[in-house]
């Protein structure tokens, strides 16, 4: 459900989902920080402005690799971490489902885990040091809750990979396709590589943007590139982190009557891939609790 109200400061209408309730939030039109209120048209809490921070928070390493394994072995974090793992024995079980089962369970379950990572990454730059809560909602809200993180980073990756689209279909002409555009060779096969790697590259800070921000006209250049320039060999970080998830994944298959030590091996790969996902996406939320005052907006 979707909480509506007016900034305390400015009386813009802003609206959230309601499990952002007690969360801290700001107002884009006139930068006001508040408490998002339980119901709609309550008058939000003010949050005082804090003193302006011109230099970035120290420990970002110290978080990313040290801190974010305590995830793991915090009781608090017991629920989620075992719904994560039963959704991922899900999908893998399903792997040789009837029909078009698998692919199915595979597309819910991955849709369902990129709304998780959203509100990792949201509660992390807002100082929570735990995992989220587990939301499943009814059955009208749960469809929201997978198609909504779905079109949010499909949509996150084509504003990265725009540049490369239009390069490769003005090149189309000249017989450069993305199948052979991989050749080694200087010229508009080498641009294209590096446009659609840049693309990628970027793609952490934009979904950091809009996850944060929780506003899709946020995602414009100067607020993407902004903070990647200034602090380069952080953001590299979460880049590497992220690769690593998904090249991992792509090493995985699902069950299709494989021995069983086979099959416990393969699981064991699918979970391990949610492991450095959290931990990714637990990067990128500290890379802006570290590195806000890079941040335009």
């Amino acid at each position: 459900m979707t909480i509506q109200f007016n900034c305390p400061n400015c009386g813009a209408l802003i609206a959230f989902d309601d499990k952002y309730c007690g969360k801290r939030a700001r107002c884009f039109t006139c930068g006001q920080r508040f408490i998002i209120p339980s119901a709609s048209f309550e008058t939000p809490e003010k949050i005082k402005p804090e003193k302006e921070r011109a230099e970035p928070l120290p420990g970002f390493y110290r978080a990313v690799f040290r801190d974010s394994w305590w995830l793991f072995v915090d009781s608090d974090n017991a629920t989620s971490l075992v719904f994560i793992a039963a959704a991922v024995c899900f999908k893998f079980f399903l792997g040789r489902g009837i029909c078009c089962m698998n692919y199915i369970s595979f597309l819910v379950v991955w849709a369902w885990l990129l709304g998780f990572y959203l509100n990792i990454i949201y509660e992390t730059a807002h100082d929570v040091d735990k995992l989220p809560e587990i939301y499943l909602g009814t059955s009208i809200t749960f469809l929201w809750y997978i198609i909504r993180p779905f079109c949010i980073f499909f949509f996150t990756m084509a504003a990265v990979e725009l540049p490369f689209v239009i390069a490769l279909t003005a090149l189309q002409g000249q017989g450069v396709t993305y199948e052979n555009m991989w050749q080694v060779e200087f010229g508009p096969r080498l641009l294209l590589q590096a446009l659609f790697l840049f693309g990628l590259f970027l793609f952490p800070a934009a979904v950091l943007t809009i996850a944060v921000g929780q506003d899709i006209s946020l995602l414009r250049p100067d607020h993407v590139l902004a903070a990647v320039f200034r602090a380069p060999a952080a953001y590299s970080v979460t880049v590497i982190l992220l690769a690593a998830a998904a090249i991992l994944e792509m090493q995985t298959s699902q069950y299709a009557g494989q021995n069983v030590p086979t099959a416990a091996g393969n699981l064991m790969l699918n979970l391990a891939v949610q492991v450095i996902a959290i931990v990714a996406m637990r990067s990128i939320g500290l890379f802006y609790r570290h590195y806000s005052c890079h941040f335009a907006w």
